[in-house]
């Protein structure tokens, strides 16, 4: 294999260029789509989160664990859980959104972020003589979180309902217990968990109807952290909701009215260029199926096709686009060296599969052919000659003219 891409390493384009097509190359080899950059990530969140907890839980516990009484016990136990509210409730968003990172979920991954810079605030002010090593991991994490973002890109409405609910939840419990304990601090004091239920909803949808109040500074500060948390999970839960059922009705919209069109016996062409465009358009005059594989979605108002984003060079976008029974893939774009990958992705897919490659500088047709296309097109270079030989004067030969437009394997 290395033999074959080795003289790739000169073509079209410098550094950066050379460097994506060996990062895809590894990424190939490794399978890293499977589990990368998803799996680390959740480890990472999750073990954030689980220091977290641990921290909120522990705040107080070792005074009242040498109490004698164990109501005493109880009680001062309670009471350090909600001392260390804060922290446990970044972590137990941190542990819920880290298995939502699984499923690559982008409601999973900004809730996460959130989390994470929530949680280096905790850590920076509430951890007082223990936070320099664990500020440093989570300032990893958040790096981590931010440069695996393009990866997190699902939006099912299943997965975005139980991670709403999930957080309302806990930021309702965070809310409750709090009130509850705190209830002698407030005017009229709270002294059973329906009030202390009715103020938590009260406060966390920003109603106020002003019949209970805080008074002191620490039941203010309370009241003020269930109202941020409130805004922030209710405006989440909504936009996370709301963002799967308009992407769903645009891809009913954008697929012949909801009508899945079966993909079999049709072509796969990987690029957006001129020849791509009037290809298909050829193609499809003659009744043929024809998907595009573009690198990033095109702007509105183009003309409605069949498309599926990727790499056209990842197993898995190839899959998306039903290349294993297609009746052939072309890579019809302007870089010789993508177009080739292209051609070895499609044949490591299925080995019987036709390719056709397209070559435009002609010094990369030799190098085109290492990775064996069934059908080498240059229009370019037969340009050329032809502009040439019309030039000089000669005699335009058709079928020396094909022979060199295309070069067929046998």
């Amino acid at each position: 294999m290395s033999d074959i891409r080795a003289p790739f390493r000169r073509l079209d384009g410098g550094f950066g260029q050379r460097t994506r097509r060996a990062a895809r190359a590894t990424r190939r080899r490794l399978r890293t789509s499977l589990w990368f950059p998803h799996v680390p990530l959740f480890l990472l969140v999750l073990y954030l989160g689980l220091l977290q907890i641990h921290h909120g839980l522990s705040v107080g516990l070792h005074e009242a664990l040498r109490s004698e009484d164990i109501l005493l016990l109880s009680k001062s136990a309670l009471a350090a859980v909600v001392d260390g509210a804060p922290s446990a409730t970044a972590g137990a968003f941190l542990v819920i959104m880290a298995f939502g990172l699984l499923t690559r979920s982008r409601l999973a991954w900004v809730i996460a972020l959130l989390g994470a810079v929530v949680s280096m605030m905790l850590v920076w002010l509430v951890w007082s003589g223990e936070h320099g090593l664990a500020f440093g991991y989570n300032g990893l994490v958040l790096v981590a979180l931010l440069a695996g973002g393009r990866a997190f890109r699902r939006s099912s409405l299943t997965s975005a309902s139980l991670f709403a609910i999930a957080s309302i939840m806990v930021v309702l419990a965070y809310a409750v217990i709090g009130t509850y304990l705190l209830g002698s601090q407030f005017a009229p004091p709270v002294t059973d968990l329906v009030a202390a239920l009715y103020f938590a909803v009260e406060t966390m949808t920003t109603v106020g109807y002003g019949d209970v109040v805080p008074k002191t500074h620490d039941a203010r500060l309370f009241a003020i952290s269930v109202m941020i948390l409130g805004i922030a999970v209710f405006a989440t839960s909504v936009s996370a909701l709301l963002v799967p059922l308009i992407n769903r009705r645009m891809e009913f919209l954008l697929s012949n009215g909801g009508k899945k069109v079966a993909r079999s016996n049709h072509y796969v062409i990987a690029s957006d260029s001129s020849l791509a465009r009037n290809t298909a358009k050829e193609l499809v005059a003659r009744d043929q199926q024809v998907v595009f594989i573009l690198p990033r979605a095109p702007e509105q108002g183009g003309e409605q096709r069949d498309l599926v984003i990727g790499d056209a060079s990842d197993l898995d976008v190839l899959r998306r686009a039903d290349a294993q029974h297609a009746k052939a893939v072309l890579a019809l774009g302007h870089d010789d060296s993508e177009n080739a990958f292209i051609v070895m992705a499609a044949k490591e897919l299925a080995e019987a599969l036709r390719t056709v490659a397209v070559v435009n500088d002609s010094r990369n047709m030799e190098r085109v052919k290492r990775v064996r296309p069934d059908v080498i097109l240059a229009p370019q270079v037969m340009g050329g000659e032809l502009l040439a030989m019309a030039l000089s004067g000669e005699a335009v030969n058709s079928d020396q003219l094909m022979q060199r437009l295309l070069h067929i394997a046998s």
